[in-house]
């Protein structure tokens, strides 16, 4: 079974910033050790539709699916909650 992998929050924005500047998407994924041309591909359509915080979200977790915490501070809450 495979196992899912959870990038950092500056991954994401990293590979966004080098496709906005034009890079192809191969590089972006050789460079930056990304696994699937779809995850890119649904960071950077979560980007241009303003949902930044999604960039965010654990693995697993989705706010289609109100799962997820819904605002930056709530994962404040759950980081706290957890020390």
């Amino acid at each position: 079974m495979a196992t899912r992998v959870s990038y950092p929050v500056e991954v994401k924005m990293k590979a966004i910033e080098m496709r906005l500047a034009g890079i192809p998407v191969k590089e972006v994924m050789g460079q930056l050790h990304i696994r699937n041309r779809t995850q890119l591909e649904t960071w950077m359509r979560w980007y241009r539709s303003g949902d930044i915080h999604r960039l965010e979200q654990p693995v697993g977790k989705q706010y289609s699916y109100g799962k997820g915490p819904e605002y930056a501070s709530e994962l404040e809450k759950l980081k706290a909650e957890i020390r």
